[in-house]
Formats: structure tokens, C-alpha cells, sequence
């Protein structure tokens, strides 16, 4: 497929910290790659690279084709950043259309995108009055009216509510079949793992893996028993069905492949295991795996 992406071996520092040391990344036309890593794993650095907004300092990415510095190639890019505030006294109307002409479109580009967000009854709606998932729908807006080859997103449905969130999707679905690619970047794994064909995460500026959601999963043990019990720390560990094993104040966590012949063993060396619950592995779980730390908290934003 048509690659709307190619970075290959981009680096870049800060002084003496390494921000990014040799990472390649792509992505193609209609397909969506969520970004993930820690807060300080280089997600920040990597996409004001893509955007244009760094000059990079070994390596190189092309979007769609050309210099993402380059403004005719950024009017192929569409932006949907988390904390982008509107000014006030302008209207829905206003902000689309200066969207579409700045990105060297025609004002009347901007009625079938307002028609597509849902927001032509709020045209005339001045940004001021806008609830917060009405203001998404906008920066949606402004970003899919200079029709992008690629969609770079921030946190895009961070405080939306459910049914806003899943139209989101779907207007993202419409226009991934039309060739547009996205580069997600989110502290929302579950909703990654769900939208995501494929995975990048990033540790300390290095890409420390790569692939579709369900093949970083495969990588960590079947399931997770979580219990409350007096049994001996060292005791569990050696137990042949443990694969992972920590302890916090609610109780253990325990990685198998096996949570059946697990269950039976814990039970039988402690008939008062309690507060038990077997969990699937998930997408957060893999990440932490991966880079030892917890996902990001939404902290890092573009800048």
C-alpha cells in the first residue's frame, strides 16, 4: 500500500538526553497506528518531527511524499490536538472556513465537512458557547477539511462522552476508506487496542516494539489472577504455573498460562484465598511489560 508516512532513523537530543536514537515509523494510506509509551519515551519529540515542527537531526520523514516543514506538504496534514483552544468571538463557521483557506481550499469546502461533523446547526455558534465535545468536533472539523493524507491525533476523545466518542470513530472509519492515514497518540489503551491496526511503542527514544494489538498481548501470560492472601511471596514465585508475581496493598498479581492448575494449587495451600478475580491480558498490561513503566497519564501534549 501507499505509504502517507516514512521516518527511518530519526534521532534527536536535547543537550545531553537522548530524545529519539535511530526509531523508523510508517504508516499507510487508510491504516491507524497508535503511538504509545511512557511520559519521557520520546512520543512528543517523534510527532513534532512529523508535523514539521522539528528539524530532524538525524534522519529523515517524508509526508506524503514531501517535507512536512514545507507548508504546501503540511496542507496534506491534519492536526487534532487535546488542549487547542479556539478564539472566543469567533464562530463554528468562521474557524472551518479559515481552516480550508489557509490550507489553500475554497470557503465553500467548509459546509460538506460542518455537514459531516454534525455541526451545521451550530455555524453561527460563537467557540465561547461550545461544550467540550462540541469544540473536538470542530478541531475534527478543521482538521478534515483540507482533506489530509494524514491525521496526526492527540488524546482526541479524552472527556468525551460514549456516544460522542463512537461517531468520532466512525467519521475516522469514513475517511481511513477514503486513503487517509492516522497517527494516534493516547494514554487510553483499551480504545487504542480497539481502533489500532497496528501498535509502535517507545521506551527512553527507542522503538521497543512494533505490531497489531493482539500480537503484544500474545506476549504476555494468558491471564492474571489477582487474590488476596498470607501465603509467602517467595513461596508463589516457585509455584510452576507463575509466570509474573507483585504484591500491593490490595493483594497479588499473578501472570499464568495456566489460571486453572494455578487456582487449584493457591486454594490448596491456602483455603482463605480470597478477593479472587482472573482477568485477560490487555494492550496496558503489554506496554507496561514492554517498557517497565505504566502507560502515560495524557501529561505529554504537543508542543
Amino acid at each position: 500500500m501507499r505509504e502517507v508516512l516514512s521516518a527511518k532513523g530519526l534521532g534527536h537530543r536535547y543537550g545531553t538526553t537522548t530524545a529519539l536514537d535511530g526509531v523508523d515509523l510508517t504508516v499507510e494510506a487508510g491504516e491507524c497506528v497508535a503511538l504509545l509509551g511512557p511520559n519521557g519515551a520520546g512520543k512528543t519529540t517523534l510527532v513534532n518531527l512529523v508535523v514539521g515542527l522539528l528539524r530532524p537531526q538525524r534522519g529523515e520523514v517524508r509526508l506524503a511524499g514531501g517535507d512536512p516543514r514545507n507548508a504546501a506538504t503540511r496542507r496534506r496534514l491534519g492536526v487534532v490536538q487535546q488542549e487547542l483552544d479556539h478564539p472566543a468571538t469567533l464562530k463554528v463557521g468562521e474557524l472551518v472556513t479559515g481552516a480550508a483557506v489557509r490550507g489553500g481550499r475554497s470557503r465553500s469546502s467548509a459546509g460538506p465537512v460542518l455537514a459531516e461533523l454534525e455541526l451545521t446547526d451550530l455555524a453561527g455558534r460563537r467557540a465561547a458557547k461550545l461544550s467540550g465535545g462540541q469544540k473536538q468536533r470542530v478541531r475534527l472539523a478543521m482538521a478534515l477539511v483540507n482533506d489530509p493524507a494524514l491525521l496526526v491525533l492527540d488524546e482526541p476523545t479524552v472527556g468525551l462522552d460514549v456516544a460522542t466518542r463512537k461517531r468520532f470513530w466512525q467519521i475516522l472509519a469514513e475517511r481511513r476508506a477514503k486513503g487517509a492515514g492516522i497517527l494516534l497518540t493516547t494514554h487510553l489503551t483499551d480504545e487504542a487496542a480497539t481502533v489500532a491496526d497496528r501498535v509502535v511503542v517507545l521506551d527512553r527514544g527507542r522503538m521497543v516494539a512494533a505490531g497489531t494489538p493482539a500480537e503484544l498481548v500474545s506476549r504476555l501470560p494468558d491471564r492474571t489472577v489477582l487474590a488476596q492472601t498470607n501465603l509467602d511471596d517467595d513461596l508463589i514465585r516457585r509455584l510452576p504455573e507463575v509466570a509474573s508475581f507483585s504484591r500491593d496493598d490490595e493483594g497479588v498479581r499473578i501472570g499464568t498460562r495456566s489460571p486453572e492448575a494455578l487456582l487449584r494449587r493457591l486454594f490448596a495451600e491456602d483455603p482463605e484465598l480470597s478477593g479472587l478475580l482472573v482477568e485477560g491480558a490487555s494492550l496496558a498490561e503489554a506496554v507496561m511489560t514492554l517498557t517497565g513503566h505504566p502507560e502515560d497519564t495524557g501529561e505529554e501534549v504537543l508542543r
